[in-house]
């Protein structure tokens, strides 16, 4: 088995090679710009078994040349490149795993049902777990009237670092970009539209309790619409929400930056910085876990209904932790094992559906969620019944 993971020098890049290597993939192929690759993976995998790859020219015939000669891919590049990975995935008909969002391929779709090839998106921790979990939760109920679904990368209590009480994770530009994202809500069966500019001023936002942490603030920070029209049992549902978790005081700290502009992605006059990326740039660097720091990944997903005409609520909770034996980050695993699990199913046969899939329709749940276990990632699940 051949398996390519582009961007594989970066924090979900390596936990993807990592677990390749672990799970028995003979030939795994490291895409990446950097040049020193093999010093960047020492000591985490067997070397072996990896080989390194720094495209030349122009990218899309570089990964194409790469792609002609593996059994499948995972993509990890920077998300303004996934349309690249995915036409070059099709143009060689080679299964592609991504954890972008798929809206913006969704053109791709005719192509790569002709071609015959299978393009996975949205497959990593949020979205990618959640949506396993979505179809795992619609076989359990007859009707679902409410979808809540958290997710959020934090520091443990004793990495937290005041004002923000946060630390970096995952590329910090993209936590910034995130904080200019338009969400979607269902609210009394209405859609509601939650502006970027009001992601962290207003009615929605709360706190839960997550057993051992305490209280999380939850802001909206997502399109639940988009996921509740795949799921047939949720034809009559009520209310959905998506939400990041953080310690609390996050959306307090970011709404008067933000109604100030400095999440704002014009370039400062007489510039070519932006404020957004000034952010970045100055709070960036600030931010990094020490050695010995963990960062934690938190997600639960709440769902009430019917089944048998009785009320339900099925709640699923899982918290993935930083390995600090290898040093990688807990969002690493969390992306990273799910797109290794899912691409070694695309090689191996176990989806052949073609054209761009959907975790949440096409990733079989229960081989799913026993690969993650083996992992040491589970989720606990909690039923109740009114």
């Amino acid at each position: 088995m051949k398996i390519a993971v582009l961007g594989g020098l970066g924090l979900q890049g390596r936990a993807a090679i990592a677990d390749l290597v672990a799970s028995g993939v003979e030939d795994v192929v490291c895409v990446d710009t950097a040049a020193d690759g093999a010093a960047r993976l020492d000591g985490l995998t067997d070397l072996a078994r990896v080989r390194f790859v720094v495209p030349q020219g122009a990218i899309g015939p570089a990964l194409a040349g790469v792609l002609a000669d593996v059994d499948a891919v995972i993509d990890l590049l920077p998300q303004p490149l996934m349309r690249e990975a995915v036409q070059a995935a099709i143009a060689t008909r080679t299964p592609l795993v991504t954890t972008n969002y798929g809206k913006a391929i969704a053109d791709l779709a005719p192509a790569a049902e002709q071609a015959g090839v299978s393009i996975m998106t949205e497959c990593g921790l949020d979205p990618g777990i959640d949506l396993v979990l979505y179809a795992r939760a619609a076989r359990q109920f007859d009707t679902i009237a409410a979808i809540d679904s958290y997710c959020g990368g934090i520091p443990e209590p004793k990495a937290m670092a005041k004002p923000l009480c946060y630390k970096v994770s995952w590329n910090f530009d993209m936590v910034l970009v995130s904080q200019n994202r338009d969400s979607v809500m269902i609210e009394d069966g209405e859609r509601v539209a939650v502006p970027a500019g009001e992601q962290h001023d207003n009615p929605f936002i709360h706190e839960i309790e997550v057993a051992g942490l305490g209280r999380l603030e939850a802001f909206p920070n997502g399109d639940a619409l988009h996921y509740v029209e795949m799921l047939d049992a949720a034809k009559g549902l009520r209310r959905s929400g998506r939400y990041t978790l953080r310690w609390p005081g996050w959306s307090a700290f970011w709404a008067p930056l933000k109604e100030l502009g400095f999440l704002s992605e014009d370039k400062v006059s007489g510039t070519a910085v932006s404020p957004r990326e000034f952010l970045g740039r100055l709070l960036g660097p600030q931010l990094q876990y020490g050695p010995g720091e963990k960062d934690l990944c938190v997600m639960r997903n709440v769902f009430s209904g019917l089944e048998g005409g009785r009320r339900k609520t099925v709640t699923s909770d899982l918290i993935i932790e930083r390995d600090l034996a290898s040093g990688l980050f807990g969002m690493s695993l969390g992306v990273g094992y799910p797109a290794s699990i899912v691409a070694q199913m695309l090689a191996r046969g176990d989806i052949t559906k073609p054209g761009l899939l959907n975790p949440l329709l096409d990733v079989p749940e229960d081989r799913f969620f026993d690969e993650l276990a083996r992992r040491g990632i589970t989720v606990a699940e909690t039923v109740t019944w009114d």
